[in-house]
């Protein structure tokens, strides 16, 4: 007793056109034996998504939530540096208060429960150039003895010089020149 194969019958879970459409469709269709690809309401997807018994619970964490974490958020590919913003005010303040070497009082032998405070004084708020004005009128930064740092190269700078001359007649016109 040998096993048939069954092949998926085409129409079984497609609607059918009846009556007058039936004939119309039988009358005009190149093949009568496909299916209309309409599925029928009672057994395509059963149960309906819209008629599930169990009720929403509400997610247990906030990054559980779709709703509440987007996929931009937790896309570590796009976590691209973040604009850092330094005003001119902002920015004298700290070179004037960083020009002063402040000396940090030792650490008493007092109780562990005192804290010893780093004496800080309250500048007042000054432009770029009056701030660097006034650390240049105190010590210069540069000077023949103090160079400022020069930028690292990973190679070292080129300069010609003439090489040995390729092998070539002497009494011949060679005008070329090699360099190293």
């Amino acid at each position: 007793m040998a096993a048939t194969k069954k092949a998926a019958e085409s129409t079984l879970y497609h609607v059918h056109p009846k009556g007058f459409w039936k004939k119309f469709r039988d009358a005009l269709v190149v093949n009568p034996e496909i299916s209309s690809g309409i599925p029928l309401a009672g057994i395509y997807r059963w149960p309906q998504p819209g008629s599930r018994p169990e009720k929403y619970s509400a997610p247990a964490t906030k990054a559980s939530d779709p709703a509440q974490n987007p996929y931009w958020k937790r896309d570590v590919r796009r976590a691209y540096p973040q604009l850092s913003v330094v005003t001119q005010p902002d920015l004298s303040s700290l070179l004037i208060q960083h020009s002063k070497v402040q000396a940090i009082p030792a650490p008493s032998e007092a109780k562990e429960g005192e804290k010893s405070d780093v004496p800080t004084k309250i500048q007042e708020i000054m432009d770029l150039t009056g701030a660097i004005a006034t650390i240049t009128s105190v010590h210069k930064a540069y000077d023949q003895s103090k160079l400022p740092p020069k930028v690292p190269t990973p190679f070292k700078k080129w300069r010609a010089e003439l090489a040995p001359d390729a092998p070539h007649d002497p009494n011949a016109y060679f005008p070329m020149l090699l360099y190293k």
